[in-house]
């Protein structure tokens, strides 16, 4: 019996009996130096997984210099499609002495056979791959599944469904014998809600009668979800609409109620309580503590292996939420709900995870006087600092006059930049395509970018322009198709993120898409048939995966282990087979991406 590491995918799917069956069943081959191991055109008789050396995948219809598509080193595999459609279709050549072990055809089928998820692995995409990689990190952690897996019905309470005739006296009877903060009530304008809060509200400050009916008071407005849908979403949904309760439908009928001491019970660890400190904060100071705490609530995120957009839209929205109070406690009342202050770069796309410097601008009303608007400002972005957002390199920040305008400055410098054309004015575009309003009359920001689409999105040239940026950084691979080994590692964030981010925006700026996130911009370019569904998804998997590699980077320096000029590079040499061969495949098909880029956009002339 051979003794061989099955302890990583694709062997962890398959059970202790079939991980025993490889290893009496395989051999040690050892191979020299530039010995081919596998002909293009031979039938598959292996799968070869390398202990020791290197091999190349070449491609013999290519020119020599060329060939070279693929190379593979100690823990990966190869030979299994060979297997699969019958003959290689490339070869497979030793580069240094190597040592393989070979799984022979007929285990390898049965295998397939008997274990669906083994067989898939070799079949699916870089979404699908991705997956395995999640639960991996999981392992040996907290489970995944009462977090990321509990769906709205674990948690929701019985409807308590009343007429919207109710009396206000009659109604509080109702709240108490069914232990609850809130009433569902039916009413002509369908279903609408009242809580506790309300009550008293109308009985004490409105000074209602306790006989006038709940639907005087009653909230029609409602944030709703499905049962099925998972219970960390519907936090989510509550975070970004600073509200305690989410309604749960069945088509048109309400199914229940999900109220945030539930959720927060549900996922008792002290790390998901931070919401609820961002809610309940009542000074700087408070709101200060519970922004301190959003990087533990990442790392407990990571360690349970949640799904990387799951924990992103809840740290966005944790972000809005922070920054919105701070807009509270710094700026007057008359003022703050009348402008509109918006976060811009990844904050305003919703893919920041950890705090990063301040994208931030203004949005005024063109009949707003604000004589002491400069001083807020200011304040504006001492608070943020205080709060843990840096102050920006390039200045994009309320504090700064450039950044705050009425609507009708905003339209003229959108029209403007338009015309330009130059690398600043693209920038700006950029920037302002990917703005979320925080705080105030979000109006106000839809009314500028709208101006935006209209003067951009039919500009052949401005968009050709506009996506030259996409190819700016080269793709860390060898002209051979492997990964680029620098002892310094490989920018990720310029050869991998950037340039997914600015073409989708690119894309997303011609089909006038008004949604901000890379992810959500993938699904409208699938529903408006500008991108095949499998691409897109494969394009929000590399996207994603380069994330989590940046953002374990970024971790490590944070707990003082990580080299601060590494921070946005990644050591392919560090990473796992899987890694690997996960940031290789995700990096060829970012290679794709720009060369459709190019092709639509006519920039192989440009």
């Amino acid at each position: 019996m051979v003794d061989i590491d099955l302890s990583h995918p694709p062997f962890t799917l398959l059970d202790d009996e079939g991980r025993e069956r490889i290893r009496s069943g395989i051999d040690l081959a050892y191979f020299d130096r530039d010995e081919i191991i596998l002909e293009t055109g031979q039938p598959g008789e292996f799968v070869f997984l390398i202990h020791k050396g290197e091999v190349a995948e070449l491609d013999p219809t290519l020119p020599t210099a060329n060939s070279r598509i693929g190379h593979y080193t100690a823990g990966d595999l190869f030979g299994a499609i060979s297997i699969i459609n019958g003959t290689s279709r490339y070869r497979f050549q030793a580069e240094q002495e190597c040592l393989c072990y070979l799984l022979p055809k007929a285990l390898f089928q049965q295998l397939c056979r008997k274990y669906p998820e083994f067989n898939d692995f070799f079949r699916q995409t870089l979404a699908h791959k991705a997956r395995l990689l999640t639960h991996k990190r999981a392992e040996g952690g907290v489970t995944m599944a009462g977090f990321m897996l509990a769906t709205v019905s674990e948690c929701m309470r019985a409807p308590l469904m009343v007429d919207a005739s109710l009396s206000i006296a009659d109604a509080v009877p109702r709240l108490n014998e069914g232990h609850a903060d809130s009433l569902l009530v039916k009413s002509d304008q369908g279903v609408g809600m009242v809580t506790k809060t309300d009550l008293l509200n109308a009985l004490v400050i409105k000074g209602m009668a306790q006989q006038d009916p709940i639907e005087r008071i009653a909230h029609f407005t409602l944030i709703t979800s499905s049962a099925d849908q998972y219970l960390f979403e519907a936090l989510v949904a509550m975070t970004r609409h600073k509200v305690s309760r989410v309604v749960v439908m069945e088509g048109d009928e309400a199914a229940g109620v999900v109220e945030l001491t539930d959720v927060l019970s549900f996922f008792s660890s002290r790390s998901y309580v931070v919401s609820l400190q961002v809610e309940q904060a009542a000074t700087l100071e408070e709101l200060a503590a519970a922004s301190r705490r959003t990087p533990e609530l990442v790392k407990a995120l990571m360690a349970q292996g949640v799904k990387l957009r799951f924990a992103m839209d809840l740290l966005a929205a944790l972000n809005g939420r922070i920054i919105n109070k701070a807009w509270e406690f710094v700026v007057e009342a008359p003022y703050r709900s009348e402008s509109c202050l918006m976060v811009m770069g990844s904050e305003g796309r919703g893919e920041q995870i950890l705090k990063t410097d301040q994208d931030n601008g203004l949005i005024l009303p063109d009949s707003l006087e604000w004589p002491d608007m400069a001083p807020a400002m200011e304040e504006v972005t001492r608070t943020l600092v205080a709060l843990g957002y840096p102050p920006c390199p390039g200045n994009i920040m309320v504090s700064n006059p450039e950044w705050v305008a009425t609507e009708s400055q905003w339209k003229g410098n959108i029209a403007r930049w338009a015309s330009a054309r130059d690398g600043d004015s693209l920038m700006k575009l950029a920037i302002m395509l990917d703005s979320h309003a925080v705080a105030g009359n979000p109006k106000l920001l839809e009314r500028v970018r709208e101006e935006l689409f209209e003067r951009c999105s039919r500009d052949e040239i401005l968009l050709s322009y506009f996506a030259r940026t996409a190819l700016r950084f080269s793709t860390p691979l060898t002209l051979f198709g492997s990964l680029k080994k620098p002892q310094h590692g490989i920018d990720i964030k310029k050869g991998g993120i950037f340039p997914i981010v600015h073409g989708v925006r690119t894309m997303a700026l011609e089909r006038r898409i008004t949604a901000t996130s890379t992810l959500e911009r993938l699904e409208a370019l699938v529903i408006d048939g500008r991108l095949e569904k499998r691409f897109a998804e494969d394009l929000g998997e590399a996207l994603a995966l380069f994330t989590e590699l940046r953002l374990k980077q970024q971790l490590a320096q944070l707990e003082g282990d990580g080299d601060e000029s590494r921070s946005e590079r990644v050591v392919v040499q560090e990473l796992s087979s899987l890694e690997r061969d996960l940031l290789r495949e995700a990096l060829h098909i970012v290679k794709d991406f720009k060369q459709r880029l190019s092709h639509r956009y006519h920039l192989e002339y440009s």
